[in-house]
């Protein structure tokens, strides 16, 4: 606790020494005038390829919200011809006077110089359902744009979380019906990718980031405002992907490196209508790839044509849809023997071939994918906004698999191959229903979300597994090419492969309220009403459904920020909620228990920046999360079951993202995390979770472009992530195994100039030999080189 309450203290004081005025928003405003100086009524200023713009006055004069960067300012009336401006939009005042003539002029180029955080982008319409700042929120998020993705080379989704502060990866996709995508580690709780524009989006394989806008990382429990079948207790991770705008415009690319990474990708936008009524985008990609071992691929096809009609001022709509399939042998992830103390406690003490598979080529599994999202929103008054939306993923599992055990009695020297037949299909369907208000109370802004969810998810699958052989983990093996489709199949024909289907319902009701109290002094007050209906899985092969259940789950959420200095500096504070429906379980005496949702509380305190025009934005906090009604084993009666367990996780996060001189970017961030199951089995109390990750964790990206001269766009990066040391085997039967402590470097190089972009990268710049795991031990792709050529039109 010393420890924790120092580095927080450290953080506070390095984050709170730079105060400087600013304004956290754009905002454009000016006159519209005839050469004669006449203001001119009712002429259209807009951003183009956005939605932000006004008409002028009776006094020629505008003003508007707006986004930040580099855009045209759009300028249209009927009695004159539309101009346009290449304008550099900043945070605060932006003041164009603008004035048209009848002849064909084009308006005099307008820059407003900016210094520009192009790495930090926190506005979100998501994370609170609400038209809420990052200053204005009392939770914590991190988010990772496409810029940074683009400059970082990323073609796989995983590698884009190594940018926020406090994640780490546990547990690779394994392509495995039920499983989605990776795991990682967060606040001490498994986490994964789930939700895609606020909304369910599943996955049984990986997720591919051509469509995508940013990521959302969301710290806390969530469950008030997201419920708890997609979400962790340790957070959530929200994909945003890109949304269509009223220009033609395009990227295709190419991108190669070792290990035989061949990849494609374009993302073409364009108006199909001339009144730019009806947009269309469409992101695509075709990627494959060897392993570093001696055996693995993957190789995937991803489409996402996404469609936007404004109907009218008032009414839009938007439907995304996402097709991706993708063919794959599965990662290798050695189990570690779980039932008698462990021989060997590193990778290194193992002593396996990093560079050796104990799978072939021809062992794959298939996981094709759907995704479809639908919302209309419609704008009741200047007032409130309805916001209907609808999302449904088919996702499927199909092929063979294959792992590897150590589940000798007395040693860990052999390995058990298992395979097994995948044929699963899982559904979810999402429909969500949004009021939200932006109104005052008296002299007070009162923003207001009241929303209707309903979530249903169905899986029908089919799989079975048998023991293939065992083999040496060390030595040569004659058994050792012996994997392959044809020998599977024929072990797999004796035996009979199980059969189950299942259907869970969850109605939920929610609001949340955001009341400024003063213009610094904002307080939030949030509940969820959860009814969650368990069907219960069916056997088909014995007709018979187990685990149907019903339970209430209510889930509250509080928080205050006060801004010391407005939009600039705020201090916050929350209380936040998450919960997890539990079944009833049978007890030896043939008796019923039911039990209640297990629940986290977490209680969070810190402080968010955004200084010196955008340029050094920052958040540092301390969090302790407290879990209760965890089920257990009765210590008074043998093979019953109690709940009255409980779990703590607590610790501190810091995330820095700077830009102090034009085309110079540093992000950094820091957690450390202490986990431990206080009251929950014999075997692991008062031990650290092993989902929870390494206590350390370090990220830190510095990026540079040359701004002028003959070297103009050519730029540079370095970065890396440290992790501390992880225990993902940690009980009392099978003592600690630990994954050691690593550093991993990365850098690259580009150069832009006009429509092209070429970018060189390097991943594991040292060739650097280190693993990941959650009660497995996954060695890590050693060095690779990339590069890139693309060409924006």
């Amino acid at each position: 606790m010393k420890t924790l309450r120092f580095c927080f203290m450290v953080m506070l004081f390095i984050t709170s020494i730079s105060i400087h005025a600013q304004n956290i928003r754009s905002t454009v405003s000016g006159t519209v005038v005839s050469p004669d100086k006449i203001p001119l009524e009712n002429v259209s200023v807009s951003i183009e390829g956005t939605h932000y713009g006004a008409l002028s006055d009776e006094n020629g004069k505008f003003r508007f919200s707006g986004p930040i960067g580099q855009y045209m300012l759009v300028v249209s009336s009927l009695d004159h011809k539309p101009y346009k401006s290449a304008v550099n939009l900043k945070r605060g005042e932006n003041t164009f006077n603008i004035v048209l003539t009848e002849k064909a002029h084009e308006l005099t180029e307008v820059v407003v110089e900016a210094a520009v955080n192009r790495f930090s982008n926190k506005e979100s319409e998501y994370i609170a359902r609400l038209p809420l700042k990052n200053l204005e929120n009392p939770q914590v998020y991190s988010a990772i744009g496409k810029d940074l993705i683009k400059e970082q080379i990323i073609v796989n989704f995983d590698d884009a979380l190594k940018n926020s502060s406090g994640i780490d990866k546990l547990w690779s996709s394994t392509g495995r019906g039920g499983d989605g995508a990776a795991y990682f580690s967060l606040r001490g709780f498994a986490v994964q990718p789930t939700m895609v524009n606020g909304l369910g989006g599943q996955t049984n394989g990986g997720l591919d980031p051509a469509n995508i806008e940013r990521i959302e990382v969301l710290k806390g429990p969530s469950g008030t405002l997201f419920g708890s079948s997609l979400v962790s207790f340790g957070g959530l991770i929200n994909i945003v992907t890109k949304k269509p705008f009223e220009n033609f415009a395009g990227d295709i690319s190419y991108t190669m490196g070792s290990y035989g990474l061949s990849r494609i990708a374009a993302d073409i936008n364009t108006p199909i209508d001339k009144d730019k009524k009806l947009l269309l985008r469409t992101s695509a990609a075709y990627q494959t790839e060897n392993s570093f071992q001696d055996a693995g691929f993957k190789k995937s096809v991803f489409l996402a044509p996404s469609l936007l009609y404004k109907a009218s001022d008032r009414l839009s709509f938007t439907v995304n849809t996402e097709f991706y399939t993708s063919e794959s042998t599965n990662p290798l992830m050695v189990f570690l023997n779980r039932s008698r103390e462990l021989e060997y406690k590193t990778p290194d003490e193992l002593g396996m071939d990093y560079k050796r598979s104990f799978t072939s080529n021809d062992i794959t599994i298939k996981t094709p994918t759907t995704k479809l999202f639908g919302m209309m929103e419609y704008k009741l008054s200047d007032k409130w906004t309805s916001q209907t939306s609808v999302s449904y993923s088919n996702r499927q599992s199909k092929g063979l698999y294959s792992y590897v055990m150590f589940l000798q009695p007395l040693r860990d020297d052999t390995l058990s191959r298992y395979v097994g037949s995948q044929n699963t299909t899982g559904t979810t369907v999402d429909i969500q229903q949004n009021f939200i208000g932006d109104f005052k109370i008296g002299n007070m802004r009162n923003r207001l979300v009241v929303g209707f969810d309903y979530f249903n998810s169905k899986s029908k699958g089919s799989s079975n597994y048998i023991l293939f052989d065992k083999i040496s983990s060390t030595g040569a093996d004659p058994n050792y090419t012996n994997l392959s489709e044809a020998a599977v199949n024929a072990k797999l024909s004796g035996s009979t492969p199980s059969k189950s289907n299942s259907n869970a319902n969850t109605y939920s009701v929610y609001f949340s309220d955001v009341l400024n109290v003063t213009d610094r002094l904002l307080l939030m007050a949030s509940l969820r009403l959860d009814y969650f209906d368990d069907k219960g899985y069916y056997d088909v092969s014995s007709g018979e459904t187990s685990g149907d259940y019903n339970q209430t789950a209510f889930s509250p959420k509080f928080g205050a920020v006060y801004q010391i200095l407005p939009e600039k500096l705020s201090i916050f504070a929350n209380y936040m909620n998450g919960f997890e429906n539990v079944g009833s379980s049978v007890q030896p005496d043939g008796s019923v228990r039911t039990f209640k949702p297990k629940q986290a509380n977490q209680i969070e305190g810190g402080i968010k920046t955004s200084l010196f025009d955008g340029k050094l934005v920052g958040t540092a906090s301390y969090y302790d999360i407290y879990v209760t009604n965890v089920t257990r084993p009765d210590p008074d009666q043998v093979g019953f079951t109690i709940q009255n367990g409980d779990v703590y996780s607590r610790g501190v996060e810091f995330d820095l993202t700077v830009n102090p001189i034009a085309g110079l970017s540093i992000i950094a961030g820091y957690s450390y995390n202490e986990s431990v199951n206080k009251k929950t089995s014999p075997s692991v109390d008062g031990r650290r979770e092993i989902s929870a990750g390494p206590r350390n964790l370090v990220n830190g990206w510095v990026s540079y472009t040359i701004q002028n001269g003959a070297a103009k766009g050519l730029g540079f990066g370095f970065g890396g992530n440290y992790a501390s040391e992880n225990a993902i085997t940690n009980t009392a039967e099978t003592g600690r195994f630990v994954i050691p402590a690593y550093t991993i470097l990365n850098a690259t190089a580009f150069y832009a100039t006009g429509a092209f972009r070429f970018g060189l990268k390097v991943d594991n710049l040292t060739d650097k030999k280190y693993w990941k795991g959650w009660s497995t031990v996954e060695p890590q792709k050693l060095r690779q080189v990339i590069g890139n050529i693309s060409f924006h039109f």
